[in-house]
């Protein structure tokens, strides 16, 4: 069906986006190409009294196989980049990887760490996403999101509220559009040095041969996820096709057409094991959504 141009999909499947290729079916599926053509949607949606769910890349989401009600909407079109000084202004949906591709083009340094991290820059600063000793919070200094009323609202970093894996918009119901990231100049050559070395340490450690949303579950306080889980010989363990990786204990691969099911079904015996055998309490860093 067609609103103002703009295409949507009815009863689509998530799986062709998401990094995991996994997820059910959404009622409705919409790609805006420009803010306008989101709030088209989001009105829409509202006149419908439709629930919608706004994904960037689908890197950090488990969705199970009963699909997601009302409409989805990916943001991986709107993804400008402008370079000014030492700053660097991304829409959403602009992959985090290309991001660092232009801070290093420009001689801006501080977004190393996120050179090899799938995912859009809406959905780094929605987790406040980081690796390597690095994170979204040391680098950002406003978002520009659409909040429920309909107006654009610019927020400075004193209130994003951000925490591990945690920002302001798990629980204010704004949109991300864009994001401002503060950098420090630096030569090209430090940088990139800085990057490669992040990626081989990325190599050599993750499962990137596999469908992944990467680390399953975030770092228990005094603990390794990955370690507690390698230590619970849980390596290999599958729960249809989505299995424990042999690589990295953190990680929880697609190795035979799993299902969003799947995955949830592992995560759940992998904090069961893993409680069991030391107390410790499993919490997911990524998001399980929709229907069984």
């Amino acid at each position: 069906m067609q609103l103002e141009n703009i295409e949507i999909l009815e009863n689509h499947s998530l799986a062709p986006y998401a990094y995991t290729q996994a997820g059910g079916l959404v009622d409705y599926l919409a790609i805006p190409k420009s803010i306008h053509e989101l709030k088209v949607l989001v009105n829409w949606a509202k006149e419908l009294d439709m629930p919608v769910q706004v994904f960037g890349r689908l890197s950090n989401l488990i969705v199970r196989n009963g699909g997601l009600r009302g409409l989805s909407i990916l943001l991986h079109d709107l993804r400008d980049v402008v370079v000014d000084q030492n700053k660097i202004v991304a829409s959403a949906g602009a992959d985090l990887i290309w991001v660092t591709e232009q801070a290093f083009e420009h001689g801006l340094s501080g977004l190393e760490w996120g050179a090899g991290i799938p995912g859009s820059v809406g959905g780094a600063v929605f987790m406040n996403a980081g690796a390597y000793g690095g994170q979204v919070d040391m680098v950002v200094s406003s978002v520009t999101a659409l909040m429920p009323d309909g107006t654009l609202q610019n927020f400075g970093k004193d209130v994003l509220e951000f925490g591990y894996r945690k920002s302001v918009f798990q629980s204010n119901g704004g949109i991300i559009i864009s994001a401002t990231f503060e950098l420090q100049p630096d030569s090209c050559a430090a940088i990139r040095t800085r990057m490669d070395e992040n990626n081989f340490k990325r190599a050599n450690k993750q499962p990137l041969n596999y469908p992944s949303n990467g680390s399953v579950f975030k770092r228990p306080e005094g603990y390794f996820a990955g370690k507690l889980i390698m230590d619970s010989k849980l390596q290999g363990v599958r729960r249809g096709g989505v299995e424990v990786s042999k690589k990295h204990a953190g990680f929880m691969v697609n190795v035979a057409h799993g299902t969003g099911n799947d995955y949830e079904d592992l995560i759940h015996y992998v904090q069961k094991t893993v409680y069991e055998k030391f107390g410790v309490n499993l919490e997911t860093e990524v998001r399980i959504m929709g229907e069984r």
